[in-house]
């Protein structure tokens, strides 16, 4: 006797938010996949000047790793784009300017090549979902996105993904510093090198300043805007003429 099972999956399974405004199991699993190794935005490519870093000693072991990414998040490109996100997905949610978003992005980079890091990625990221996407949404999104006569940033273009389907902005957030920083940790394994396990705790301490990043953009006066990690910055400049090296940033 041949028996069928029910495969119907409950509509608030494949719903991006909940009624109460949780995250959603739908608005997770787009998360997962839009900010995993494998989609197509070549993160891998980029280290945020961590290459030039090891190569002057700045950075030589998992509990100084930690500390510079740390200090990306606090005070650098993480801060920068964790406004930027947050803007992004506002203007995206009809509370702001996607425009002037792109443009002030676009502005806030320390560094040619991490200006490249920057838009590259964003780039990368609205082709791949014009690309893979059904939802009308989304595309639609997408597309005004692209039709800005900029470059998009990273940030930026995660946010407007996120916002699009209903995803809420404090996990959308969250998971994007987290994606930065894990990212981050990788390219640093290859480089210094570190082990897989050493890499994984930098990660696990990295919670809470990561947690606190994504609270204290949702907090911050929006004209408190900016960076102050003038040694990372640095470090990109040189990784521009540096003579041997794996990534592009």
């Amino acid at each position: 006797m041949t028996t069928t099972t029910n495969t119907t999956i409950p509509t608030a399974a494949i719903t991006p938010m909940t009624t109460d405004g949780t995250l959603g199991e739908s608005g997770l699993y787009r998360l997962m996949t839009w900010l995993s190794p494998g989609f197509p935005v070549g993160a891998f490519s980029y280290s945020h000047g961590v290459e030039y870093a090891i190569e002057a000693g700045l950075v030589t072991d998992g509990d100084g790793l930690r500390h510079w990414i740390d200090g990306i998040i606090r005070y650098g490109a993480g801060r920068v784009d964790a406004d930027l996100f947050r803007d992004a997905w506002q203007a995206e949610a009809g509370a702001g300017d996607l425009a002037a978003t792109v443009e002030l992005a676009n502005a806030m980079r320390g560094s040619k090549e991490m200006a490249l890091e920057s838009t590259a990625q964003g780039t990368a990221f609205l082709d791949a979902v014009l690309g893979t996407a059904s939802d009308p949404a989304v595309i639609a999104a997408m597309q005004r996105l692209s039709a800005i006569d900029r470059k998009p940033a990273y940030a930026v273009a995660v946010a407007v993904a996120a916002a699009a389907v209903g995803v809420p902005l404090r996990p959308a957030l969250t998971s994007f510093l987290h994606a930065l920083a894990a990212n981050l940790i990788s390219a640093a394994v290859r480089i210094v090198p570190l082990g897989q396990s050493d890499g994984q705790r930098a990660l696990a301490r990295l919670e809470a300043p990561i947690l606190a990043a994504a609270n204290a953009a949702l907090s911050r006066d929006p004209e408190d805007f900016g960076a102050a990690a003038p040694m990372v910055d640095w470090c990109s400049m040189q990784h521009e003429t540096q003579y041997t090296r794996l990534f592009r940033s």
